[in-house]
């Protein structure tokens, strides 16, 4: 699957007194860079639920902190979009600061119904189907 990359500026309202990224805003900017992904194929979180009755929910998510993020910080935040079943999706995504890699995530996210909330397949608008490239 191909990358996506999104950048954010960390802000003194990302940090605690220190200085340094609250660990709970790291899933905040991967957030961010998934909504932006989604974006970037023409869609928004409030269209898939008003037009197509569509919405995301986390389901399972694994953070690995390598390295803190600091206020001012210019972050680099990727996502690699990875089919899981009909329903979900799984986003490898990765926190820069130039070539320092600071957090690893793995997060899962269940494409459900907005009004039961049971799963639902995928739209076929969100193509996340691996490529022959990808497959080697």
């Amino acid at each position: 699957m191909q990358e996506f990359s999104w950048r954010a500026r960390v802000y003194w309202e990302d940090t605690d007194g220190g200085g340094v990224v609250y660990y709970a805003n790291y899933l905040k900017f991967m957030e961010r860079a998934r909504t932006e992904w989604l974006r970037s194929m023409g869609h928004s979180q409030s269209e898939l639920a008003a037009q197509y009755g569509y919405v995301f929910a986390v389901a399972e998510v694994k953070v690995n902190y390598r390295k803190p993020a600091r206020l001012d910080d210019e972050l680099r935040i990727t996502c690699v979009p990875v089919p899981e079943g009909r329903a979900s999706i799984r986003f490898r995504q990765q926190i820069w600061r130039g070539d320092v890699l600071l957090t690893e995530g793995d997060i899962r996210v269940a494409c459900v119904d907005a009004k039961s909330f049971r799963p639902r397949p995928l739209p076929e608008f969100i193509n996340v189907k691996p490529s022959l490239a990808d497959k080697r």
